[in-house]
């Protein structure tokens, strides 16, 4: 859900916990605070939950200019929306799963980043929007839980097999990437309706003979100019920038076959034949090289009996018998406290940026083929590092394949949280008051 409030879109305020200012006094003895909406399982939805929450999303909807359901429809989604959310909380915490101080106002400092705030800011630009920081907070701590379950309970658990990542990847062939813009230039040499086979002859002739004369050099946009039927032949023909989905269907069959700079064959459509240029490609989907390091490292741990400076004592002594000529891979198998790459000679194998700690990257890149390092220390003990060697590689392929997997399983995670959360829904004993 949306909204004009900058803070409301990133942490959707969907349970505030505050009490509802209550109607006049019911008796002489007392005043009605607040009354129980929902019976869940051992827990209760307050009819303050369910004002605020509604009012909210009123709210929200006469920003955006939605036409507001009747109230009796309004409160029966909202109460059910809180009746889910109380199921998932009771499920975290006996799950044991919480969010500490720490964690929460890191969050809140990514929020107030992403709003161009400070930290400290945080409480009086709320404020000024009618929110209380003490309430949104827990919204925020609330929200994050429900991310942690669901990352549990349903993100984690979902399967996607290698053949699917292949079929996956093998449709995404056909069709040009949403992640990139394309540069297009369109000829259509128009077919009548009913066209007469001598008439199709003719513009199967034309359209070849337009093509011919792209591939060998001409200028494209004079030839729209000159023999395209379509609407942008004044325009050279000129499509402009398209996002892949947004390249007409019959467009984009072509369009997936070309480098930048190159020009179709001419495609049969009912409307005649199709000549595409593409002039450049722009975006995510691009080559993507990288530079990746190939090192081996050693590593010693402090300990209560070796503190920072008798284990940086050590390695310095390591690091001298190496420049003197004793092999490397033979003490790291019987020094390095590395578990991972002590039984391989300390060998880290190729690795692409942000591999490792900051630390670690640091010095390994500062250090030229076959150069040994002076001891470090990083978060994990102390290290020496001999770089191998560097290389570049075209990281294009790999990028895909993750970024098909995250779209795979993003498609699948609306569905599998969907069918979890029924199932949360018809375990629980929930009832409706009122």
């Amino acid at each position: 859900m949306k909204s004009s409030a900058p803070f409301l879109p990133l942490f959707a305020l969907l349970c505030g916990p505050t009490l509802w200012a209550a109607p006049p006094s019911l008796s002489d003895r007392g005043k009605l605070l607040d009354r129980v909406a929902a019976i869940v399982n051992d827990g209760v939805v307050l009819q303050s939950e369910l004002e605020e929450q509604s009012n909210i999303i009123m709210q929200r909807m006469k920003q955006q200019g939605l036409e507001l359901p009747p109230t009796v429809v309004l409160h029966q989604q909202v109460i059910e929306r809180l009746v889910l959310q109380e199921i998932q909380m009771q499920k975290a915490k006996r799950g044991g799963i919480s969010i500490n101080d720490e964690n929460l106002n890191q969050a809140l400092s990514d929020i107030a980043t992403r709003n161009n705030i400070s930290l400290k800011d945080l409480p009086n630009t709320l404020s000024q929007q009618g929110v209380n920081y003490s309430e949104y907070r827990e919204t925020v701590r609330r929200e994050m839980t429900l991310q942690v379950l669901r990352q549990r309970d349903v993100i984690q658990r979902i399967n996607i097999s290698p053949r699917e990542l292949e079929q996956f990847l093998e449709k995404q062939k056909s069709r040009p990437s949403e992640l990139n813009e394309y540069n297009l230039s369109h000829i259509l040499v128009a077919v009548p309706q009913e066209a007469s086979p001598q008439q199709l002859d003719e513009a199967a002739r034309r359209a070849q003979d337009v093509s011919l004369r792209a591939h060998q050099g001409e200028d494209f946009a004079k030839l729209a100019v000159a023999y395209s039927n379509s609407q942008t032949a004044l325009e050279g023909g000129a499509l402009g920038w398209r996002k892949g989905p947004e390249i007409p269907t019959v467009l984009a069959d072509l369009v997936i076959k070309l480098k930048a700079g190159e020009v179709s064959e001419p495609l049969r459509t009912p409307s005649g034949y199709h000549i595409v240029r593409l002039n450049e490609i722009r975006g995510a989907d691009q080559a993507t090289i990288i530079e990746q390091s190939h090192a081996r490292h050693i590593l010693l741990k402090t300990s209560e009996i070796q503190d920072d400076a008798t284990v940086e004592q050590r390695l310095t002594a390591v690091r001298e018998r190496i420049s003197k000529g004793e092999e490397f891979a033979g003490l790291a198998k019987t020094l390095s406290e590395d578990p991972g790459s002590a039984a391989e000679g300390g060998d880290l194998g190729w690795t692409s940026p942000g591999t490792f700690v900051p630390e670690f990257d640091k010095v390994m890149n500062t250090l030229a083929e076959n150069e040994l390092s002076q001891p470090f220390r990083s978060q994990y003990g102390w290290h020496i590092i001999q770089l191998l060697g560097r290389r570049k590689i075209d990281n294009s392929d790999e990028m895909r394949r993750q970024r098909g997997f995250v779209q795979l399983r993003e498609s699948k995670s609306d569905e599998e949280t969907e069918l979890w959360l029924r199932r949360l829904r018809d375990e629980a004993y929930v009832e409706i008051k009122g």
